[in-house]
């Protein structure tokens, strides 16, 4: 398949690491993996803000990059990215659009997956052949439990992982209290949601956190290195592309 890669604004700015991630795993796989240089931000922070006006040239921009026939899928390493692109692209559109970009909007939609989705649901795949010799708990992301409703498909792929130590996480499904400007509109909030879930995180014991979206992971692991914990948070992507021949390598925990 010609799989469009599309990177997120945090992946773009502050963990491109994810994105690489994403496009070494789908290539190791044998799939051909694109990179419109053209994307820009899909919007989602502004309709989530309540500007829904604001984002349509994001929503053309996003549906001109990604539209073209040749490619057959659009995959990205964010639950709350193609949550946006599936869901609230075609609100946009509805509301503030033109014909041809409700058109646009129809088709991208139709295409586009999250990375754990996309390889569970559309190449059928659990064992991707990474190897990761770790203590994880994975942390479900609101997008992706509750509007894209992945289920246990990251778990899927982790669970087939060689020598991981794959452990539950309790209260999983809790949010983490990011939410975007929820955590600067409601910090208090926020900061006791968040303390809930590094406390449960830390009854795992595990090395790794995991998640499938880096501005969840960017919440928790700020809280987690700000109390020294020696748990470090690592997006999906980044286990699942490694390998015993390429290893993920830390760097040296915060304790």
């Amino acid at each position: 398949m010609r799989i469009g890669l599309f990177a997120t604004c945090l992946g773009d700015t502050l963990f491109p690491e994810a994105v690489k991630s994403t496009a070494v795993l789908l290539a190791r796989l044998g799939h051909d993996v694109v990179f419109p240089p053209g994307q820009t931000c899909c919007g989602q922070m502004h309709v989530n803000t309540g500007y829904q006006r604001e984002p349509v040239p994001l929503v053309r921009n996003f549906a001109d990059q990604f539209g073209d026939a040749s490619i057959d899928a659009v995959v990205m390493p964010s639950g709350s990215c193609a949550g946006s692109v599936r869901h609230q692209h075609e609100i946009v559109a509805e509301r503030y659009g033109d014909a041809a970009l409700r058109a646009g909007v129809a088709t991208v939609k139709a295409k586009t997956y999250e990375l754990s989705e996309f390889l569970v649901d559309v190449l059928d795949v659990d064992d991707v052949g990474a190897y990761f010799p770790h203590r994880v708990t994975y942390h479900p992301t609101c997008h992706s439990l509750r509007m894209l409703r992945v289920g246990d498909k990251p778990l899927k792929l982790l669970r087939a992982v060689d020598s991981i130590d794959l452990v539950e996480l309790p209260e999983a499904d809790s949010c983490c209290g990011f939410g975007g400007t929820f955590a600067v509109k409601n910090a208090e909030t926020s900061t006791a949601m968040l303390q809930d879930k590094m406390r449960n995180i830390a009854t795992t014991g595990a090395d790794v956190c995991t998640a499938g979206d880096s501005s969840c992971l960017m919440h928790i692991g700020g809280g987690l290195s700000r109390i020294r914990s020696g748990t470090r948070t690592l997006h999906l992507a980044q286990i699942l592309s490694a390998t015993r021949t390429s290893p993920y390598v830390p760097t040296e925990a915060v304790r």
